[in-house]
């Protein structure tokens, strides 16, 4: 369980029964939100995140939670990032009630796959990730995914809600630590 404002991990918590969920709606170990991006209304303080270790032991890839409002729904889901904590491994959603065959493209394979291999930061760790219509500038191509046809505002839910958990008040803290090895 990680403490977002410190981006340490906290033992306050058992990380195998944390609730994530009723965290965030519970005023004890939550926030309200003043600036909401992902329109999410409260934030919780804490997270589960997960490390998963290669065969040898070493960090492989970091999962962390994260949720935003699209059009009809909250989305809840998990970015997968390398070791790195920059260079996406993929995005699954695991809960909304999107509009089907619009929104709910979401699921779909083919957009998920655009997502593998780009990155939330550039070299100067400017948070760059953008979920946007239309072919990326030249210097966005790694961090540029196409939004979805006819689900212009679950695309902006997704960039909103991507941009806000990668940035200060989301995980950033954490995987800044993470990179210089103070966790």
């Amino acid at each position: 369980v990680v403490d977002l404002a410190s981006g340490s991990f906290t033992d306050e918590f058992d990380a195998t029964t944390f609730d994530d969920r009723a965290a965030a709606s519970d005023p004890a170990l939550s926030h309200a939100l003043t600036e909401d991006p992902a329109g999410i209304g409260r934030q919780g303080d804490y997270a589960v995140v997960y490390l998963l270790n290669d065969e040898a032991g070493n960090l492989d890839k970091v999962i962390l939670p994260i949720h935003g409002y699209g059009l009809w729904s909250t989305l809840y889901g998990f970015i997968a990032l390398e070791e790195n904590g920059n260079d996406i491994f993929g995005l699954q959603f695991y809960d909304h009630a999107e509009t089907p065959g619009l929104g709910a493209e979401v699921d779909n394979p083919r957009w998920k796959a655009m997502w593998p291999g780009k990155m939330l930061r550039d070299e100067a760790g400017e948070l760059k990730i953008t979920v946007a219509k239309g072919p990326a500038a030249s210097d966005m191509e790694n961090h540029h995914i196409d939004a979805l046809a006819g689900a212009t505002l679950t695309s902006v839910g997704v960039d909103n809600l991507v941009k806000f958990w990668m940035g200060e008040e989301g995980f950033s803290p954490f995987l800044e630590n993470l990179k210089a090895g103070a966790l």
